[in-house]
């Protein structure tokens, strides 16, 4: 296998590339990596080719943290790693993981760090590639809970995985009058999303407004806001990203706290899940409920109410020897 650091002009083929791999996401294609501003992030991604063909794509930065040098895939994107083929054998993943600590040790990276994608995000599913990075000495830096639903076929199947207090929630906020739509006023959530996130954890948004107009408006199909309102009044929100055909991923949830017991963030998901299934999507993906391996219990039960269940999304790091 030949490992080679992407070029500019390699950018169409790259993204041409992903949606055939049995792994590969939004968080992989480099127009979304792309809206991140040239200052923050030193690109250092990988193609790898073998006998000449394209194999597999590996999204990463270069970053020099505590003096260090680290390959990490990927610090702008919820997830990383190789994009890899629906068929990898043993030998191949072996293979990768070989050459890819031979490529970082041959550029002096001290340190390779990689944000795994869940298993659940393949079509086909498959561990090689983490046997791979374990047998060649990585080790977990980080551990997170995120919290998944199988959509069933129809919303009336899914909607029976809800514990009761979540269906008298949603007939709460239909007897509120709370009305639930596909919305364009990204402005409105933002100032409910930052309000919410200062009061209760006192941070920010990851992205910025523009940023996430950004977004809105490089993947119109792919990115989504799903509003409740009241009056014509926006109260709460929740930001999907299609991960791939399979996977809907919700990236920002929030409501106005003045408005928390209409239950409007209940309704709001089960017209998602409604609209996930009539789209063929097969998993919801709640985002993690654990910050540095810490739950936050409310939110955990919050989402298993839902019928969803936990299962890992791992940071693995390599420190590498000379």
């Amino acid at each position: 296998m030949e490992l080679s650091r992407f070029r500019p002009f390699e950018e169409k083929i790259w993204d041409f590339f992903v949606p055939k791999t049995n792994n590969g996401t939004l968080f992989h294609l480099r127009s979304f990596l792309n809206y991140h501003p040239n200052s923050r992030f030193n690109d250092h991604s990988i193609l790898v080719r073998k006998k000449g063909k394209l194999f597999s794509l590996f999204p990463a930065v270069e970053q020099i943290i505590d003096g260090k040098k680290i390959l990490f895939s990927h610090p702008g994107a919820t997830v990383g790693s190789f994009s890899l083929p629906e068929n990898l054998s043993i030998a191949d993943a072996l293979c990768l993981g070989e050459q890819l600590i031979k490529y970082a040790k041959g550029k002096k990276f001290q340190s390779i760090k990689i944000n795994l994608p869940p298993n659940l995000y393949q079509r086909r599913l498959s561990n090689y590639m983490e046997y791979s990075f374990f047998k060649h000495g990585f080790k977990y830096s980080k551990r997170e809970i995120t919290s998944i639903l199988f959509l069933e076929k129809t919303i009336e199947k899914t909607k029976k995985k809800f514990r009761p207090s979540h269906l008298r929630a949603v007939r709460k906020a239909i007897e509120k009058n709370i009305i639930v739509k596909e919305s364009k006023d990204i402005e409105a959530f933002y100032t409910i999303l930052k309000n919410n996130l200062e009061i209760r954890h006192g941070v920010s948004p990851t992205h910025t407004l523009g940023e996430l107009k950004q977004l809105f408006n490089l993947f119109p199909k792919k990115i989504k806001l799903f509003s409740a309102f009241l009056d014509e009044q926006m109260i709460a929100g929740v930001v999907t990203f299609q991960i791939n055909q399979r996977v809907l991923l919700a990236f920002y949830i929030s409501h106005d706290e003045r408005f928390s017991e209409l239950r409007a963030v209940n309704l709001l998901f089960y017209h998602i899940f409604e609209w996930a299934i009539k789209f063929k999507f097969q998993i919801f993906d709640f985002g993690i409920f654990t910050i540095n391996g810490e739950p936050n219990m409310g939110l955990g039960r919050f989402k298993e109410n839902f019928g969803a269940s936990g299962i890992f999304r791992d940071t693995i790091e390599l420190n590498l020897d000379y």
